[in-house]
């Protein structure tokens, strides 16, 4: 993936993000303990596997960023752009990338590896704002 489609995943992020936001009151409607709960369940195994050796794009790998992707779900359906945009925030943030790597040294670039194999195979995704682009 080049720089262009990073760079389009980031502004469809924000404007999706914001959107969201916006239209929901700042995700009033968002259970934010039991998402917290569930992601840091979520990313305890992830953890697990990563010390068994496990690849971004295997199966057991796949069906846990899915739940990944179910949870992000809960604030709005993101396109594949924003999604992906996502884990480039979980990289580039310094307190973010902190945080899942607190889970394990590495977690956040395996889960942005495993993000985009997920974007590239799954399906459940919101209609991207701008034109389409390859993945």
């Amino acid at each position: 993936m080049g720089n262009s489609y990073e760079d389009e995943c980031r502004r469809s992020l924000a404007e999706e993000q914001a959107k969201s936001l916006a239209g929901t009151n700042n995700w009033e409607h968002v259970d934010r303990e039991r998402v917290h709960q569930d992601w840091d369940v979520l990313y305890r195994e992830i953890a697990a596997f990563l010390d068994g050796g496990s690849l971004p794009g295997d199966q057991q790998i796949q069906e846990l960023v899915r739940r990944h992707f179910d949870i992000a779900c809960r604030f709005y359906t993101p396109s594949r752009e924003a999604y992906v945009g996502m884990s480039l925030f979980y990289a580039e943030d310094e307190a973010m990338r902190a945080f899942h790597d607190s889970y394990h040294p590495g977690l956040v670039d395996f889960l942005g590896a495993a993000i985009k194999v997920f974007a590239e195979q799954g399906s459940g995704f919101a209609p991207s704002a701008g034109t389409e682009a390859s993945v």
